[in-house]
Order: structure tokens, then sequence, then C-alpha cells
């Protein structure tokens, strides 16, 4: 038997002080009115980030041009599908904290889940994709000890209690303040300062900084774990 080929898309935000997971509802079967992860088929003459763009953009209204979108792995085990030998090719994207998707394409409706539910089985989701969203916080919370990756959750101007937000939202633990802010401003070209302030943080005035042109950690932010932060993703 021939396979075919689909790619799925583990969305993720920072909303409500919990990290969320986008999910679209099945407007046909297999798993009709079911949620899942956004995803299609692989159409036409399309390479497979062509593909994931289509259906980010058809089911969410989604720009992937504004998000970080990395390929995650392939999927392939033998009835994951109930209609025939499919592979997918799994992807993750990470973006700010943004109002709610407007549902297309095959979707019937799309919402910001808590992936903490998701992954707790209280919001139950179609194929294996409960494996490729437990898979995807796993790539992203690695990837967050050595990348500067935590930004993009951020808006394009965020003080560092906002980003230390980030890393204890995703890594589930409360993080030291002081030793947070002195790792992240020793990382050559991470924090870019803006020259302003807010009071959004409550308190002091907390100086703005936008993402600048560093992509790797050195010395790397291991998790080291601690209490748990409130809204933090246990699994």
């Amino acid at each position: 038997m021939q396979a075919t080929v689909t790619v799925d898309l583990a969305i993720f935000t920072v909303r409500d002080e919990r990290l969320n997971v986008l999910l679209v509802q099945r407007g046909k079967p297999p798993f009709l009115g079911a949620w899942a992860l956004p995803g299609g088929f692989v159409e036409g003459e399309e390479d497979l980030d062509q593909a994931a763009q289509r259906e980010l953009d058809e089911e969410t209204g989604l720009d992937a041009a504004k998000l970080h979108v990395e390929q995650l792995g392939a999927y392939g085990a033998p009835g994951r599908d109930p209609r025939g030998r499919i592979v997918t090719v799994a992807y993750v994207a990470l973006m700010p904290d943004l109002p709610l998707p407007t549902a297309g394409g095959d979707a019937r409706a799309a919402r910001w889940a808590p992936v903490q539910a998701v992954l707790g089985q209280a919001i139950a989701v179609a194929f294996d994709h409960h494996r490729i969203l437990a898979e995807a916080l796993g790539r992203v919370r690695h990837k967050l000890e050595y990348t500067t990756l935590g930004a993009a959750f951020c808006p394009e101007e965020f003080t560092i209690a906002e980003l230390r937000r980030v890393y204890e939202i995703v890594w589930g633990q409360a993080l030291d303040p002081r030793n947070f802010h002195r790792k992240v401003t020793s990382v050559d070209g991470f924090l870019i300062p803006t020259g302003k302030k807010t009071h959004r943080d409550g308190g002091r005035p907390a100086a703005l900084y936008h993402c600048g042109p560093a992509t790797l950690l050195h010395p790397s932010i291991p998790a080291e774990p601690t209490r748990s932060a409130p809204g933090a993703v246990s699994v």
C-alpha cells in the first residue's frame, strides 16, 4: 500500500498565564467534531514547508511568516489514521499571545487550549496528536535551555520579568529573578535595550528590550527543578 503524506502543526503560545496549544475542530471524518492539531494533506507540487504554511493559513488565518516554525519529526505508525497508510510530518510553531484564530478550510472551529488539559486528557484529541503534542513540548522545553527561542513567545518589546515568566510557564518551575537576569543579560546579542521603560510589571519602572541577532545562549540556561510555578505545565 502506497503511503500518503500530511502535515500537522503544534502551535504554542503563552496565554492567561498558561502554555496553550492551538486546536481545530474537525469538520469531516474521521474523528468528525473532534479536536485536533491543525493540518492536512500535502497537495500537488508542494514541499512540506509550503504545505504547513498553507494549512496554517487555511485552518486558522495565522501567517506562518510571523511565527517561529520548525520541523519536529515524522510519524508513520500503522493504524495511526483510519483512512489508510498515512505518514504525517509534524511542525512546531511559537508565537506571542494573539486574539483567537479564525477557523477555515476543513475546520469547524479553532481554540487555544491549555497544554496541561490536553496532555492530561481532559481535552481529547484525534489521531496520535497527544503523542505529537508531548514530543513538541519536549522539543520546546529543551531548546529554551540553549537558544533564544523563549523570546518568540514575547511581544516585540518585553521586560526581563516577562521573558522569565515564559521560561517558568514552559518549564513548569519557578526561577530566581536575579539569577535569571544575570544569565540572560550576559549573553552577547540576546537582549537589546530599547531605552524605554514600562510600569506593566508593577512596582518600579522596568526596562524594555527587544530580541537581538543571537540565536544561541552561551552559556546555556539549564532547567533546574525547584518549586512549581503558578500556572505551570506538569507532565
